[in-house]
């Protein structure tokens, strides 16, 4: 991997602060509330691509796991049996997976944002139900069917469609605003 460059570090941090913001914007629901989040964990693969855009959200994990309370409902070791922990670490391959898939040297376009999020979603429930499952059956002590669970796990998916389409409609624009930015940054030293 290439030596990270001090911009690159301070976008990774910003990203990771981002997604902790995002987690105090919420709407409580029981098991895994609704966040802002995952807007911003795409954002990240979006303009950082796969491998930074993965690496603030480790970023984000690592710091809430060591007890910042910077999840949606707390923080600390113990979070690992939290019914939405696996959301989490879905974040991470989904930041991953936005990066792979937008196009890293030119602006993406809105269809490619809009199947690039759908992948990137799909990889955070990937990763969310089954963790959902296995903590209100293991850790929670509530006894449900696969099937009740993957109903609850996916009655988040209007919110994180209008979250989706919001940056379809926007991530081309702001992509273009911060490349620009960026590269006058570069040109001024």
């Amino acid at each position: 991997m290439k030596e990270l460059q001090t911009r690159d570090i301070v976008l990774v941090g910003l990203f990771a602060a981002l997604t902790a913001v995002g987690a105090f914007i919420k709407i409580p629901l029981p098991y895994v509330p609704i966040t802002l989040q995952v807007f911003f964990v795409l954002m990240a693969g979006l303009i950082l691509g796969s491998k930074l855009g993965a690496l603030s959200q480790i970023v984000y994990l690592t710091i809430g796991l060591i007890g910042i309370p910077i999840f949606a409902e707390g923080g600390g070791p113990g979070y690992v049996f939290h019914p939405s922990f696996g959301y989490l670490v879905g974040f991470i391959a989904a930041a991953w997976v936005m990066g792979k898939i937008v196009p890293g040297d030119k602006i993406p376009t809105r269809l490619q944002v809009l199947y690039s999020s759908a992948a990137a979603l799909a990889v955070i429930y990937l990763f969310g139900i089954p963790y959902l499952y296995l903590a209100l059956n293991h850790f929670v002590g509530k006894e449900l069917a696969f099937l009740t669970v993957f109903k609850i796990g996916m009655s988040y998916l209007p919110g994180d469609a209008i979250k989706i389409a919001i940056l379809t409609l926007t991530g081309p624009a702001i992509v273009r605003g911060v490349r620009s930015n960026l590269r006058e940054e570069t040109t001024c030293r």
